[in-house]
């Protein structure tokens, strides 16, 4: 590991197969704390290159549970998180919203770590009971068109990382592979990154995968989501394009209007306020242009249609009604 340091101080960077093996040993508890420290901090002062990314990503799906899903053909809405604009909890809301309007989801999430709150924060918090057993999440996106995939149960391989991520409290690499290792591997993809540098990555990882249909999404002021606070740039399987508020037939926020609060039990309030219907308008609104490009991608409609569905969605109550549903279900 120190030849690996050294070479990363010098700013030299890895190979695939390099990140890959580095991967694996850090996994496996042959490095010690200190030196994963460092080695993630690393990355934290470069970006990242496509192989170093696709060597991690290799590393994370050979060592994590998978979950077949393809029948279902399932969509992940996930954003990178770190992107330090602490928001609530908007790709997991629009989740609900795409599963009501009866497009099955795979939703991957883990706990924040550098906000507040992640999507399993806020999951947890409202009752959610976290699974990785097969039988019940197909049981789940049978009846509810959607499942949550709590990272640490399919990524055994991260209980050496876990706590030195939380101790370090800052956005690692980790956070940039989050949305790459989904253990239900989907085809379909609705993704936040939190730079611009990253979005060309993914879109070079995604554009190998020939049948994959997907968005990447950066705004223009920072966020890892389609925020309507300024412009956002769209990379999909079509190209890339710059979308405005407008092009979602909705109105421009202030970032003070999609804050989501300083604790957990906040973020929760708003997380139920916008699924019955109580939230701002502006709450409702930055949830139904996520879902709106999650929809457009799954079904290949117009975004301006998508809107529709996802507003039609959010407003009858179907979104709310898929997330009391996935609450109760249990094992029969």
């Amino acid at each position: 590991m120190k030849e690996v340091l050294t070479a990363l101080f010098e700013h030299r960077t890895l190979s695939r197969k390099r990140a890959h093996e580095i991967l694996t040993a850090i996994t496996s508890g042959e490095v010690n704390a200190s030196q994963i420290a460092a080695f993630l901090t690393v990355y934290g002062m470069r970006s990242i290159t496509v192989e170093e990314l696709a060597g991690f990503r290799d590393a994370m799906l050979e060592q994590a549970l998978l979950v077949d899903l393809q029948k279902y053909n399932p969509i992940d809405l996930c954003g990178t998180g770190g992107d330090g604009k602490d928001t609530f909890n908007i790709s997991t809301l629009a989740s609900f919203v795409t599963a009501g309007a009866g497009i099955p989801v795979a939703k991957h999430g883990n706990y924040g770590v550098s906000s507040v709150s992640g999507s399993s924060n806020v999951m947890e918090y409202l009752g959610f009971k976290f699974t990785n057993d097969l039988d019940l999440i197909t049981k789940q996106i049978e009846k509810t068109n959607i499942t949550f995939l709590h990272a640490p149960l399919f990524h055994p391989a991260m209980k050496a990382v876990a706590p030195i991520r939380k101790e370090l409290g800052v956005k690692t690499f980790f956070n940039m592979l989050g949305p790459l290792v989904n253990p239900a591997r989907p085809r379909l993809q609705s993704v936040g990154v939190f730079n611009l540098q990253l979005a060309r990555n993914y879109e070079y990882l995604f554009q190998t995968e020939p049948d994959k249909k997907y968005a990447i999404l950066h705004a223009h002021d920072g966020y890892d989501e389609v925020s309507l606070t300024s412009n956002t740039r769209v990379a999909t399987h079509d190209g890339v394009k710059d979308l405005s508020p407008q092009d979602f037939n909705l109105n421009q926020l202030k970032a003070d209007q999609i804050y989501g609060g300083n604790t957990v039990k906040e973020a929760a309030k708003i997380f139920t306020n916008v699924l019955e219907n109580k939230a701002t308008p502006e709450q409702q609104n930055v949830v139904i242009a996520n879902a709106a490009t999650a929809i457009s991608i799954a079904r290949n409609i117009s975004l301006k249609h998508a809107v529709i569905v996802a507003k039609d969605s959010l407003e009858s109550g179907k979104a709310l009604s898929s997330f009391k549903s996935l609450l109760n279900i249990h094992h029969a």
